[in-house]
């Protein structure tokens, strides 16, 4: 059944099609980010070891959480990281960098998704008036905005 929310129908439709984008993006994330805590090495090893567990253990929350508008939205969320590499605007890590690239490569895919999330929020609000959605994703902003400062504070 087709949710009657005071949405038009392309506003939904765009709706989801942006939630399938956060959606690949967290994934593609949380992916790498796992990644990463299983190979760090190095002086700061535990640190980051326990870092990075946090970190995915946020993004997972998040994926369910993404998955979960789409079904409100009355959409279906995609679940094959073939589509979800598909979808999204990060690039999956084919590498084992070292602690400083790794952070580095987290810190931008984190300002890419935040940058991503902005102009998505922008687009919607005057487009789709889904101010449910634009909530939703300017709390999700805020979460990467919080993991990408935490991450910045390692490079300077």
């Amino acid at each position: 059944m087709e949710p009657k929310i005071g949405i038009e129908k392309k506003g939904i439709n765009k709706s989801i099609e942006n939630l399938t984008i956060v959606l690949s993006n967290e994934m593609v994330l949380y992916v790498k980010t796992r990644k990463f805590h299983w190979n760090v090495s190095g002086k700061s090893f535990m640190e980051l070891h326990k870092l990075f567990e946090e970190h995915y253990n946020g993004i997972e929350k998040t994926i369910d959480e993404v998955a979960e508008r789409i079904s409100k939205l009355g959409g279906e969320a995609i679940g094959s990281m073939k589509e979800f590499i598909a979808h999204s605007i990060l690039k999956e890590s084919t590498k084992i960098p070292s602690q400083e690239n790794m952070i580095s490569e987290l810190l931008k895919d984190h300002e890419t998704i935040i940058s991503n999330l902005r102009e998505m929020i922008e687009t919607m609000e005057e487009d789709s008036k889904d101010f449910g959605t634009v909530d939703f994703l300017t709390a999700v902003m805020q979460k990467h905005e919080t993991i990408a400062w935490m991450l910045r504070k390692y490079i300077a």
